[in-house]
């Protein structure tokens, strides 16, 4: 495996590839969107490719761990050479739901491992504020397990106030969930972790101020009146117990999906 391989857009054309490549084209599907740099997520999963590649490529394996999905449903084609439709749908507040269409473009297996899919999507329901997109997920071997990326744009509908929303919120809140879910994958993959159970929205230095502010308060205390310190259910066993209670939240929400485990933007390539 080599570790040294960088991400390449399955866009962008290849001078000189050698007949070693196992290659089938992805196709390009251009269209104009916002000047935005798109959405860029990667983690690192320390496990197989092969098992990446199920996971994030089979819709029933697929929908547990991506929150952006409730459910993803592949359409019946004449052959293997055909493009891979399929409907995916999301619920939102309300009971509400947004369905949408989209379309495997294509993919790619390289002499060094590397492999990208590419799809394209869609959605004609007035609910949604992404009109079409596209994107790509690639898988790149190294020493210390799989790089699995994504990297993805829209164009939004109801014009400019469309545009606005778009980044103001729904933008960055749909790269958080994809950063979020992909560390939901590691955490199913390298430990094990079911995505239900994963499913919590706690963040770990919760636990941290916590315990600062039991040591704060039982100094107060201390300072001020320090005869509590003797009574019965006195603050001291109190906040003792809630800073080991604390101790425990923290340590077993490393456990718990963090879209800061995440890249955010490419690396720089070495010189």
């Amino acid at each position: 495996m080599n570790p040294e391989v960088t991400p390449r857009h399955p866009y962008q054309s290849v001078t000189n590839e050698p007949t070693s490549v196992r290659t089938v084209r992805v196709a390009c599907y251009p269209f104009a969107m916002q000047q935005s740099a798109g959405i860029y997520v990667e983690i690192l999963i320390r496990g197989d490719i092969e098992e990446v590649w199920r996971q994030s490529q089979r819709p029933e394996l697929h929908e547990p761990w991506d929150l952006r999905f409730t459910k993803i449903q592949y359409l019946p084609r004449a052959s293997e050479a055909e493009p891979q439709r399929f409907n995916y749908t999301t619920r939102i507040a309300f009971g509400l739901q947004i369905v949408g269409q989209g379309e495997s473009t294509g993919n790619r297996e390289e002499a060094t491992g590397l492999r990208t899919s590419a799809l394209k999507f869609w959605s004609a329901d007035s609910k949604s504020l992404i009109e079409e997109g596209s994107g790509y997920w690639q898988y790149i071997p190294t020493e210390n397990g799989v790089r699995f990326l994504t990297w993805y744009d829209y164009r939004t509908r109801f014009g400019a106030m469309g545009r606005l929303l778009d980044t103001v919120l729904f933008r960055p809140l749909l790269g958080w969930a994809t950063a979020w879910s992909f560390d939901r994958l590691r955490l199913q993959i390298d430990r094990g972790l079911e995505p239900k159970v994963a499913l919590s929205w706690r963040r770990r230095s919760f636990f941290l101020l916590n315990i600062v502010a039991m040591i704060v308060a039982l100094a107060n205390v201390a300072i001020m009146s320090p005869s509590y310190l003797v009574a019965a259910f006195n603050p001291v066993t109190l906040n003792l117990a809630m800073i080991a209670l604390s101790l425990v939240g923290y340590v077993a929400a490393a456990e718990i999906p963090s879209a800061s485990r995440c890249l955010r933007q490419p690396p720089k390539e070495s010189t």
